[in-house]
């Protein structure tokens, strides 16, 4: 398998996949799978890395991100314009943020210019669901017109929808490829993900979703699960040995540290560990 680098994701994302992508052509290598499942969709890095396979599934529990998805797939011209209306300023910014748009398509374009303008592209909200991350001083252009109608194409005949992970679980068929990455209920190497997903997902959630993988297996499909190198992670999803991968940490705050940091990956494929390791070296992951 080879990935596909003519699209990218068009949001930045707390605990993106972006690093995983340089793992994906080794560990699938020839494997050849029916539909695809990504139920914890985030910037769907890991989606759009992929070469389109029949049908692919995709979900995630935030609402107004699906909707930005959808808006992207459906009216990514009407997006675009009004991300034009939108400037990268501090005082702009915080008018955005403070908006309360009606119609689907200002709601996604706020998404993403809030995504790309704020610190460090953590979605976060306060107790009553506001959102409430401060303006990221980025120089970067927050509209990325090409990168969205790339994406729309590969969003075409895609299925989006808001729910929970297993909700999507009568759809996957024997042969299919589910990729998971749940938020991280448990911190490693002081990273500082609880902070933003203690209340997203806890443990009961990774026990379930533990629960939710026997069945993926039980159908007769694949998985891939990323997840926190911790040792109470490794005790929950114990029916396969982790493979450790190393990834670097992007996300910053007043506790976390840059620097490289170990991440599981749980999965029933076959996978040469030595190929792994000696390809993404070469590669200079």
């Amino acid at each position: 398998m080879t990935g596909n680098k003519e699209f990218k994701p068009f949001l930045r994302w707390a605990g993106g996949k972006r690093w995983f992508v340089k793992y994906l052509d080794v560990i699938l290598k020839d494997f050849q799978y029916k539909n695809y499942h990504e139920p914890f969709l985030g910037s769907g890095a890991v989606f759009f890395h992929l070469p389109q396979n029949n049908q692919s599934f995709l979900s995630d529990l935030n609402t107004e991100l699906i909707n930005a998805y959808v808006q992207v797939k459906d009216n990514v011209d009407a997006v675009i314009d009004k991300l034009q209306s939108f400037e990268n300023t501090k005082e702009h910014y915080y008018s955005i943020r403070n908006k309360c748009f009606d119609s689907g398509i200002s709601k996604a374009a706020q998404f993403i210019y809030l995504n790309q303008t704020s610190f460090n592209g953590i979605y976060r909200v306060n107790l009553k669901g506001v959102y409430n991350v401060p303006f990221g001083y980025r120089s970067k252009d927050h509209i990325q017109a090409e990168i969205l109608r790339k994406a729309s194409i590969k969003l075409q005949n895609v299925n989006l929808r808001s729910g929970q992970f297993d909700e999507g679980l009568k759809r996957i068929e024997a042969g299919d490829l589910v990729f998971l990455d749940p938020p991280y209920t448990i911190t490693h190497n002081d990273n500082g993900f609880i902070k933003y997903n203690e209340k997203l997902f806890r443990e009961e959630d990774q026990h379930r979703l533990s629960s939710f993988i026997s069945s993926v297996i039980q159908k007769g499909a694949f998985y891939l699960l990323t997840n926190a190198a911790h040792e109470d992670i490794r005790d929950i999803f114990q029916s396969n040995e982790p493979i450790e991968l190393s990834r670097a940490s992007l996300i910053g705050g007043k506790k976390a540290k840059r620097g490289k940091y170990k991440e599981f990956l749980f999965t029933n494929l076959e996978v040469n560990q030595d190929s792994l390791i000696k390809a993404t070296h070469e590669r200079g992951c």
